[in-house]
């Protein structure tokens, strides 16, 4: 497989993107592209075809035609489920939390979930976005002149949200710092996830430099089981946050309530999964906003006009339009599950081709939110393609999947992501530094290798 070159004509006024193949790679040659960059195993056809099947070891299909996403996502779920080598990648951090389980276990623990992300809880927690969007504002205004990289900023500004609204109270019994440590050190060792993982290839055999666990992780579960102990005890104090609510918790049906491990499994899941996404969106953002100084100024107009010089809050959310608008296509350009497997579990067929018990199916986010048949100039950055958001096939847009299965925090997600951006932008005006612009590689998540370096000038 051989890296597609682009022609001048095809980069102009393009936000950066990863280069998609042209012609079938080997088997070895596959592996050494997806060490590098999952993404980079897409073949080009992919963004201009609804479906691409092949054999690389395994039988597999590339799914970007909206009818077939939406039989594998809400249909027919239950015979697409999450591949067992994705469940192995997450399950040392995660445990059997909502995000790996299936069936009934799944069931049980998303009806008991589902209230704690209603919209009133969620709208409850924005003044904790609101107060980590002023300190990120503070921590940039301190830089000075100088360039900073905004996905260390992001990062640090979501891990402080996902924190306190996880574990409240001034971190009593949470220790911070090693759970963040953790979590870095986590993504670190579970490194760029195999193409081995996509295509079903069996466990036993190995993923070269692949260490899922250690002290740090073990570590990790420990302070969540300590702390959940501690407030079991302690009680509620204020508004509930997130351990709180899923304390309260029990099932509607049954009247089950979690254990500690399954508390901890699913706070580990927000905390890992909560944090790391929405500051890959933020970063993203901020890099499109640079990129494109009108779109830029546009929303920093609304914003202002919105906030009046104060922080952002929850009922600020629906009247951020553009705002959301840039988070929207930054999602589009920049999904954070960029590519995700499913293996078939019964003969089926998708979009007139047929699909075999075992095959794996990769549902490629990326390459459907590229697609030429859905998407008018699909590489380009153009926020107010979701002006009209009807208008969009349902299954042409997966940030946060779909279905049964579909992302339980996307309204926390889009919330703080607007919250603070709407904040950063109303502040500082971005620029980007000549020369350091992103590359958009998968590990794990869709991250900008190299970091997203900007310069912010007050306003």
């Amino acid at each position: 497989m051989t890296v597609q070159t682009l022609t001048p004509a095809e980069t102009t006024a393009l936000p950066v993107r990863v280069p998609l193949v042209t012609r079938p790679l080997g088997l070895l040659a596959s592996l050494g592209a997806a060490r590098e960059n999952l993404l980079s195993i897409i073949p080009e056809i992919a963004v201009k075809q609804p479906m691409v099947s092949g054999k690389t070891g395994m039988r597999w299909h590339m799914v970007m035609d909206p009818g077939a996403l939406r039989r594998v996502l809400l249909e027919r779920t239950e015979d697409y489920p999450k591949s067992r080598a994705t469940k192995n990648l997450l399950r040392p951090a995660i445990g059997n939390s909502l995000f790996v389980a299936e069936g009934a276990d799944w069931r049980w623990q998303r009806r008991t979930v589902a209230p704690v992300f209603t919209h009133r809880n969620v709208s409850a927690l924005a003044p904790v976005m609101s107060a980590a969007a002023g300190r990120a504002c503070d921590r940039i205004a301190g830089a000075g002149p100088r360039a900073v990289d905004m996905m260390d900023e992001m990062t640090r500004a979501t891990f402080d949200v996902i924190a306190e609204v996880t574990f409240s109270g001034g971190g009593t019994g949470f220790e911070r710092d090693t759970v963040h440590r953790a979590i870095d050190g986590y993504m670190a060792a579970a490194g760029r996830v195999s193409l081995f993982d996509m295509l079903g290839v069996p466990d036993w055999i190995p993923r070269p430099g692949r260490v899922l666990s250690g002290p740090a992780m073990v570590r990790m579960r420990q302070v969540a089981d300590e702390a959940i102990e501690a407030r079991r005890a302690r009680g509620p104090a204020g508004v509930p946050d997130l351990l709180d609510l899923l304390l309260a918790g029990t099932d509607p049906e049954s009247g089950r309530r979690m254990d500690t491990a399954g508390l901890r499994d699913n706070l580990l899941t927000f905390i890992v999964a909560g944090h790391e996404t929405t500051a890959l969106t933020l970063a993203w953002s901020l890099y499109l906003c640079a990129f494109d100084p009108a779109v830029q100024e546009a929303a920093a107009e609304e914003a202002r006009t919105v906030l009046g010089g104060r922080l952002a809050g929850a009922d600020d959310v629906p009247k951020l339009e553009q705002v959301r608008r840039v988070v929207d296509e930054a999602l589009r350009l920049y999904p954070p599950a960029a590519m995700v497997s499913r293996t078939a579990r019964v003969k089926d067929e998708l979009g007139g081709r047929e699909v075999r018990a075992g095959d794996t199916v990769i549902l490629p986010i990326y390459a459907l939110h590229r697609n030429r048949l859905l998407w008018e100039d699909a590489d380009a950055f153009r926020p107010d393609r979701f002006l009209d958001r009807k208008a969009i096939d349902r299954y042409a847009y997966l940030p946060f999947g779909d279905g049964p299965r579909i992302c339980i925090g996307a309204s926390f997600a889009v919330q703080e992501a607007v919250i603070i951006l709407a904040t950063l932008l109303s502040r500082f005006r971005f620029r980007a530094v000549p020369g350091r612009d992103p590359k958009p590689v998968m590990i794990l998540t869709l991250r900008p290798e190299g970091g997203v370096w900007l310069e912010a000038e007050a306003r």
